[in-house]
């Protein structure tokens, strides 16, 4: 039996389509066994100045070395104190916060302030290391709290010659704690923390 013309056109045209159907049934079957992975999120680079710095001397009794990038600043709340200062980064949104006290038979007091402080942070922090300060020749003695997480605070400290003075310090950004993003930041800065306390010296 001879088919016609248009028999044979519209089996020819249902055999591609159906080769077609079901070749695209199995190039989806096999996309679907490779798992995705979604790419990680990337960060803008960030570019630090040189490090080098400059003294500061304090009214209260002692000087250290601090960033040329930074510049001291007065405390800007209405619970200031003689002798609190920030050191500022304004390129980068952030301040070191450092307190002065005078001791009156009160060391254990202040030590206690500090620690409450940094593990007020403990509900979002990671972890917190604490690193002993220890210049028997400069008479400066303290603990250093590096603080892991997306806290509001990644760093602070505190010095004291163990008798007649006490000081602290802590790391702040003004923006939203992030410590993937902020991680070469807080970093970078840390060792300008670590670099005060290096140099720091009673007078």
């Amino acid at each position: 039996m001879q088919l016609s013309p248009k028999t044979i056109h519209n089996t020819f045209n249902f055999l591609i389509g159906s080769s077609l159907f079901f070749f695209i049934i199995i190039l989806s079957l096999a996309a679907c066994k490779k798992k995705y992975l979604p790419k990680p999120r990337g960060y803008f680079r960030i570019d630090f100045p040189e490090k080098q710095y400059q003294k500061y001397k304090s009214d209260c009794g002692y000087t250290f070395e601090y960033p040329v990038y930074g510049k001291i600043a007065g405390y800007d709340n209405y619970n200031t104190r003689p002798c609190w200062i920030n050191i500022e980064f304004p390129s980068y949104k952030g301040k070191i916060h450092i307190t002065y006290w005078a001791l009156k038979n009160n060391l254990d007091e202040h030590i206690e302030d500090v620690r409450s402080l940094a593990y007020k942070h403990i509900i979002k922090a990671d972890d917190i290391i604490e690193s002993p300060i220890i210049f028997p020749e400069r008479n400066v003695f303290g603990i250093f709290y590096t603080i892991k997480g997306n806290t509001a605070s990644s760093a602070s400290f505190f010095i004291t010659d163990s008798t007649d003075n006490f000081l602290s310090a802590a790391l702040y950004f003004s923006v939203r704690p992030n410590s993937d993003s902020l991680s070469p930041v807080i970093n970078f800065f840390k060792k300008d923390m670590q670099h005060l306390i290096e140099t720091f010296e009673w007078n």
